[in-house]
């Protein structure tokens, strides 16, 4: 079957500021995401896609913008089952005043029984984006063959979700997972099983840094929390 080509949107105002951005509208690129998106053209270089799928969000919008100016033939589609947790009245909220939440804790140990108050629970989140997946694999396949190549821009907890499908993993543990802004993580579906190519490249190593942040912790720092929704990746 096809292979897909996820991309996270590059890093957006949002996670600078350190709040989870959810369905909240407006939320784009900063300049950094800005260059990271101007970059990806470049990295693709090597790849023939056959299509491009998108989270309607205006940060991935802006993300494959540049791609698409440069394969100007290239097929882009919207699916709103690969756009961000819905994460109802956590959305806007600075990701600092959250871990007071009881929640939280949830999110973090047994994020299969995590809903957001007026919003989606983890489980609906991650069973929308595979259907998804699902449904472009088998188009794809059926438009352009079985080795035809894919991409999806989309978000965080998405990727993740879909990672941990590919290699088996319960949901619980989905947050052992980790893409940078404008990573590039890498599933080839056979009829079998998926194999993970890449997991969150974003080309260079500097990501591995120790980082000091105002307005999020490391992923995994010391109490070994990860950053809901994604994080605004390395410095």
């Amino acid at each position: 079957m096809a292979t897909l080509i996820l991309v996270r949107h590059g890093r957006s105002t949002a996670n600078t500021a350190g709040l989870l951005a959810g369905w909240t509208p407006g939320v784009a690129l900063d300049d950094r995401g800005t260059a990271q998106a101007a970059a990806l053209p470049g990295r693709l270089a090597g790849l023939e896609l056959a299509a491009a799928v998108t989270s309607p969000l205006q940060r991935c919008l802006e993300t494959l913008q540049p791609l698409l100016d440069a394969r100007p033939g290239l097929p882009l589609h919207t699916d709103e089952r690969i756009g961000e947790c819905h994460y109802g009245e956590w959305s806007g909220r600075k990701l600092a005043e959250l871990a007071d939440e009881p929640l939280m804790e949830v999110v973090q140990r047994h994020p299969s029984a995590a809903a957001f108050p007026g919003g989606e629970s983890m489980r609906a989140m991650q069973a929308r984006a595979v259907d998804a997946v699902r449904d472009w694999n088998a188009r794809v396949e059926r438009e352009h063959g079985e080795d035809a190549a894919y991409l999806m821009c989309s978000h965080g907890d998405i990727i993740k979700s879909l990672v941990a499908d590919a290699l088996g993993m319960h949901l619980d543990l989905f947050q052992r997972i980790h893409v940078e802004p404008c990573s590039v993580t890498a599933i080839r579906y056979t009829r079998l099983r998926p194999f993970l190519l890449r997991l969150g490249d974003t080309g260079d190593l500097g990501a591995l840094r120790p980082r000091a942040s105002a307005t999020e912790p490391p992923e995994g720092g010391p109490d070994g929390a990860a950053v809901v929704g994604g994080g605004a990746g390395a410095p």
